[in-house]
């Protein structure tokens, strides 16, 4: 690739969606998309699919950094996210958390086990990852035994609202 051409990851999952470029951007996803061109050195096939609704990419990545301060730790923010993924059946989404994970240094014996739809061998973080499939798997609509658990695992409530903002963002990128 020449210093001018745009490189972008490719897979979306939508494959008949444009994959924009910061020349072929709408103008309020534009600036955006050329920042984050700049900063990775290309632009990823996620972000150049949003760029064509700007108010969607503006409130994946408002969503992304408000996972962030759920009080869920990293490790537990992609236990979330990988699950949900892994659930949706989105491999490119699994496959770019994993990535993440590896980049902030995470525990990658949880990250596989969660990819690979495993128990994992902390109590606590296997009911995040069981919580969390069930949210997805009954969209939602978990009884309140699954909550209690969850709960009883040392969570709060606020975990469980954290657990839905997850999937949340997940269901943008994973449907996509």
């Amino acid at each position: 690739h020449g210093p001018a051409e745009t490189r972008i990851q490719q897979e979306p999952k939508m494959a008949n969606f444009t994959l924009h470029t910061p020349s072929t951007a709408p103008e309020g996803a534009r600036d955006f998309i050329a920042g984050v061109e700049k900063k990775m050195g290309f632009v990823p096939s996620l972000y150049a699919v949003f760029a064509e609704n700007p108010a969607v990419l503006n409130a994946y990545t408002q969503l992304s950094d408000q996972l962030a301060k759920t009080g869920l730790s990293p490790l537990e923010q992609q236990i979330v996210t990988i699950t949900a993924s892994v659930e949706n059946e989105c491999h490119f989404c699994v496959a770019a958390h994993t990535t993440i994970s590896e980049g902030q240094g995470l525990d990658l014996t949880v990250i596989d086990a969660v990819r690979e739809d495993r128990a994992i061998e902390d109590p606590k973080l296997e009911a995040l990852r069981v919580f969390t499939k069930k949210v997805v798997i009954d969209r939602g609509f978990v009884s309140d035994t699954d909550v209690d658990a969850f709960l009883a695992a040392g969570y709060d409530r606020s975990a469980v609202l954290a657990v839905i903002l997850g999937v949340s963002l997940k269901v943008i990128s994973n449907y996509t």
